[in-house]
């Protein structure tokens, strides 16, 4: 038996995705967990695959960060149950590789294989279009479109008095940006921090400073409209670097010395260059923003060891889904963190080609797709 939905399809860069009928088994295989969607938010990540500066196997339902209720689940599923209110992980851990079992999941051996494949862990896809050619779920998770099959681990059960579309957002934006300033970074109370873009990462990563007290909190954009945001979220400075000079006011700010912790939340060469280049000694640059595929920076090595810099990638926060998931809602509900205002416009399915053409334009923090 299989459940016929809609979602929507990629299939060529610098085309809309189609709204389509698909098709997904409607008993979930061994150690799978069907997902109904709730909602979805969209990630600059997937306009990388739209815009044609990530390839990737066609056709696939892109989105990866997503919330839903559990449907059903396979045989020896024993960590969620139908009804479940879940967040979806792009790195659904093994449990059983060096780095799960010493405390990395993002690192997971078989999320490299499979996941990061665009796969199930044994190798297949879970969806087809109704003439049976196979579709891939983008990262495993595929979230836009309204059920989506993922590991058991995939599916973080979280709170059910959680909204849907803010839950969505701690499965990619909210624990990549909070995760880097506290997990990646590790960052103290007495520690200045510079964060690079004020887009949903950014923002996120701002969050996480202020979460554990930084002592300055510095927010650098283009846009004006987007640093009243980091503001909003946290930063205590904000440098527009179109109009300031950058290094001059980072300077300035911290007399001198550079920031301890310059996170860059964009994935540009140069911003990632320009974060190292604001560190004081002994710092430490996150490099949290995904690039365009083939891209490379440049940086000195003596003034790396003199100066005994750290240039450091942060993948998903370094985050642990299942204790992080529940807490980062846990936060949100406890008004420790703001994720109402990431929401920025909830669509329907067929809205999402004019929304990311909003995100090419710089418009909004997070659109939220609601099922």
């Amino acid at each position: 038996m299989t459940i016929e939905f809609k979602a929507a399809v990629f299939r060529t860069p610098n085309e809309p995705m189609t709204i389509e009928t698909v098709s997904i088994p409607s008993t979930p295989p061994p150690g799978d967990v069907l997902v109904r969607m709730k909602a979805s938010g969209l990630c600059h990540s997937d306009l990388h695959v739209i815009v044609g500066e990530w390839e990737v196997p066609t056709p696939m339902i892109l989105g990866h960060e997503g919330a839903g209720v559990v449907e059903a689940i396979g045989e020896g599923v024993t960590g969620v149950a139908v009804g479940d209110h879940v967040v979806l992980t792009w790195t659904p851990p093994c449990r059983r590789c060096r780095y799960c079992v010493s405390g990395r999941p993002v690192l997971c051996d078989e999320v490299a294989r499979h996941s990061a494949n665009h796969l199930s862990f044994d190798g297949r896809t879970r969806i087809t279009t109704l003439d049976g050619e196979e579709v891939y779920s983008f990262a495993g998770a595929g979230t836009f479109g309204e059920y989506a099959m993922v590991p058991e681990s995939g599916a973080i059960p979280v709170r059910a008095d959680a909204p849907f579309a803010q839950a969505s957002l701690v499965g990619c934006a909210v624990t990549t940006g909070v995760g880097a300033a506290i997990n990646t970074a590790n960052v103290r109370p007495d520690e200045t921090v510079v964060v690079f873009g004020c887009g949903g990462v950014g923002l996120n990563a701002i969050q996480g400073a202020r979460l554990v007290g930084a002592r300055r909190i510095i927010a650098v954009d283009l846009s004006d409209d987007r640093l009243a945001q980091g503001r909003h979220f946290g930063a205590t400075d904000v440098i527009n670097s179109a109009k300031e000079n950058l290094a001059e006011r980072i300077g300035e700010l911290t007399d001198g010395r550079g920031v301890e912790v310059a996170i860059e939340a964009i994935g540009l060469p140069v911003t990632i260059e320009a974060a190292y280049a604001s560190l004081a000694r002994g710092g430490r640059a996150i490099v949290a923003g995904q690039v365009p595929d083939g891209m490379t920076i440049t940086i000195d090595p003596f003034v790396m060891s003199d100066s005994e810099l750290k240039l450091i990638g942060s993948n998903y926060g370094s985050s642990r889904p299942a204790i992080d998931f529940p807490q980062l809602v846990d936060h949100y509900m406890n008004d420790r963190i703001d994720l109402d205002a990431l929401v920025t416009r909830v669509i329907k399915l067929d809205e999402i080609n004019d929304a990311y053409d909003e995100m090419k334009q710089g418009i909004g923090i997070r659109s939220v797709i609601s099922y």
